[in-house]
């Protein structure tokens, strides 16, 4: 039976989702078979975002309807069956998992002591201990920004503590941790210390207000004031909402009133503060604005409209028909979702989460094992404790594109690496801001930096003095994003670049030839993809450089393809593939194989290598056994070492898509420094796993 814990708290609001989705993602690491499970649902004809998005976590492999216990309807209607029909389907869902995260209830219209002894039952009756959560806030309603709340002191929070604690005794539940979640920065030892005290040998764990978790983003807002999106990007209703700006006196007055992430509810027959609010937006020296509300009856004339119009601003505007003051109360009463489709606001609150509570005492007192298999979400996560471990600088080149940006925010709120981007930093961080990102901690580098071309100008001329390289034409070719970055890594400036995002794959590394060369005893620069499967992680190459390499060529391919494999903690079996195993084929492109697996053999003694031999051969254990017995490689190979690139890149994107593996690559061998090329299609988890992978390889290099 899987081993769970039974998330609840002594209110409404309290953010269990963010505490949630804390434990099952540290419960990923350590155990391949997570499951989640709602034991009360708001409603069956409205579906739980907060399950949803917790299903949506890559270690779950559950169905949203076996996730569900009972509903509101249910516990009101009876109970006892209620009660019954959660055991019945949690035993289900625990049959398939290691561990489960059980979710109580949301505390919408049941009196909280009551509720809370409900969800006490509940998991007495699962045999599953229980989180407590409890919230560091007092909600005391609408104030003119949004989000207001009174933070209660350490003494109030220690009462509640002590009033939940005992509810759940009485309900025969046992208690395994406490999270006190909203809690003062400035306080949380104190907090800590006052909840402890009545809950003895349970850890307690305190994370700190973090303002964007809780503010409502502007789809949010769209939907409280059941508004129309009329013009603006609509990829910045994902921008969080701090505050609303009624603007019902004259601009002068209403300007200075204005703050960052300010939503402006403005009459639709005031143009003139619309006009007003849209220019001190775009102007740069007033703070940046989440979006404009407008509300009433009235139809922008046309010349206004053509006007805003040919802004060409990005900023949402909505149409909402309501009067000022209730449209102001709905914008004020939007709740803040924690969900998959906010990346930004999911990867802060697992930010948060890593940074306040101790995840090996965590999984400690769930009593979960570490698991011998490695799953894809528990081999990412391992990379990125590696790279967090020792912060390396990347260079990000392609500053313009809003994917780079996106997955630097992530990077940063991970505390992955230390990054620099290029770009006119004006216009990096503008576009960051409309979009809602924060990438404060990253250094922002115009390619055009005077100081910064002189310097790489009379490098790059000298490293080129043989080519014919002069200062005048080096001065203009290090504006160009890719030297630049490159040069930065070259100068050590950075340690290491992701680029190719937006450009080709030449354009990326051809520079990397010129400056960064090869590794001493390399021939050629190749790359691997690591190919995470459902248990384990194998390493594939070259399936994105050399279009048909020789015999040389694939030996080394196989000694630097095994290097990165002992890299990223797999051990290094080579298996030099070709359409024959053993002594059983011919032909030139057998030889080919046949020669590069003895040159390897000779450079790299050391290193478990077989080739010629097929891949079922070299995977499959009762293939092996009939076709290559005896084999140290056959049938536990760990690196696959393919003939030429066709073959190659067919192969890991036929296992990408038919077994489900997560692929993540290419990445380059061979260089003396980390240069990594993305795909022109990339995603952000592309760029974000490409660049922990740039990042380890700068720890060794």
């Amino acid at each position: 039976m899987a081993r769970s814990i039974y998330i609840t708290s002594a209110e409404g609001h309290s953010g269990k989702s963010t505490v949630a989705l804390g434990v099952l993602d540290s419960l990923s690491r350590v155990t391949p078979r997570v499951g989640v499970f709602r034991a009360i649902a708001r409603s069956t004809a409205e579906r739980d975002y907060v399950l949803e998005m917790l299903l949506d976590h890559d270690g779950v492999d559950l169905a949203y309807d076996e996730c569900i216990g009972a509903t509101y309807d249910d516990v009101r209607a009876d109970p006892e069956a209620a009660l019954v029909k959660i055991v019945e389907h949690y035993t289900r869902v625990a049959a398939q998992c290691d561990a489960v995260v059980v979710l109580g209830s949301d505390y919408t219209d049941v009196g909280s002591p009551a509720e809370l002894a409900f969800n006490a039952r509940i998991a007495a009756n699962l045999a599953t201990p229980v989180l407590l959560v409890l919230s560091g806030r007092q909600l005391q309603g609408h104030t003119e920004r949004l989000g207001s709340t009174e933070a209660r002191t350490a003494q109030q929070i220690g009462q509640l503590a002590s009033l939940a604690v005992g509810e759940l005794r009485r309900g025969n539940a046992e208690l395994a941790a406490t999270v006190v979640n909203r809690a003062h920065a400035d306080h949380t030892d104190d907090i800590i210390e006052a909840v402890a005290q009545h809950t003895p040998g349970a850890p307690v764990w305190a994370l700190p207000e973090d303002r964007l978790l809780v503010a409502p983003t502007m789809a949010d807002v769209l939907r409280a004031v059941d508004g129309e999106l009329v013009k603006g990007d609509e990829e910045l209703l994902a921008r969080e909402a701090l505050g609303v700006t009624v603007a019902g006196m004259s601009m002068a007055n209403i300007l200075p009133r204005l703050d960052e992430g300010d939503v402006v509810l403005i009459a639709a027959d005031r143009g003139d503060a619309l006009l007003a609010a849209l220019s001190a937006n775009s102007s740069g020296t007033f703070p940046s604005l989440a979006g404009i509300v407008l509300n009433g009856p009235f139809e922008i004339p046309e010349p206004l409209q053509r006007l805003v119009d040919g802004l060409a601003t990005s900023i949402p505007i909505i149409r909402a028909a309501g009067d000022t003051y209730p449209t102001a109360m709905r914008i004020m009463s939007a709740r803040g979702r924690l969900a998959a489709s906010s990346p930004q606001r999911y990867n802060r609150a697992l930010s948060l989460f890593e940074q306040s509570v101790d995840i090996t005492e965590l999984v400690r007192v769930l009593g979960v094992a570490n698991a011998t298999v490695v799953t894809p979400i528990m081999f990412q996560h391992q990379l990125m404790e590696r790279a967090r471990a020792d912060r390396r600088h990347i260079v990000l080149p392609e500053g313009g594109d809003d994917r780079i940006l996106k997955a630097a925010a992530i990077l940063l709120e991970r505390g992955v690496a230390k990054l620099t981007i290029l770009g006119e930093p004006f216009e990096v961080r503008a576009r960051a801001i409309e979009l809602g990102l924060d990438i404060r901690e990253a250094a922002v580098l115009s390619p055009f930096d005077p100081v910064y071309v002189d310097r790489f100008a009379t490098e790059y001329a000298r490293l080129r003095a043989h080519k014919g390289m002069t200062y005048d034409k080096a001065a203009d070719l290090v504006t160009d994003v890719s030297y630049f970055g490159t040069m930065m890594v070259h100068m050590g400036d950075a340690d290491g670049m992701v680029s190719g995002a937006a450009h080709t794959t030449a354009h990326t590394i051809r520079p990397s030839f010129e400056i960064i060369k090869t590794r001493p005893g390399v021939s050629v620069v190749s790359s691997v993809f690591l190919m995470a499967l459902a248990d384990r992680v194998l390493v594939y190459g070259d399936c994105a450089v050399i279009p048909d390499p020789s015999s040389e060529q694939l030996s080394d391919i196989a000694i630097s393809s095994a290097g990165t494999a002992a890299q990223f903690g797999i051990e290094p079996r080579v298996a030099m593939l070709s359409y024959s195993t053993g002594e059983s084929g011919s032909g030139a492109d057998v030889e080919k194989v046949r020669e590069a697996t003895r040159l390897a053999r000779e450079r790299a003694p050391e290193l478990p290598i077989e080739g010629p031999i097929q891949y079922d051969a070299a995977a499959d254990v009762a293939v092996a056994k009939a076709k290559m017995p005896g084999s140290a490689v056959a049938g536990r190979a760990t690196v696959f070492v393919f003939p030429d690139l066709n073959t190659g890149n067919n192969t890991y994107k036929a296992v990408q898509r038919s077994a489900g593996a997560v692929a993540i690559g290419p990445v380059l061998q061979g260089l003396n420094r980390p240069i990594n090329d993305l795909s022109r299609g990339a995603l952000v988890d592309d760029i974000v796993n490409t660049v922990v992978i740039t990042a380890i390889q700068a720890q060794e290099s």
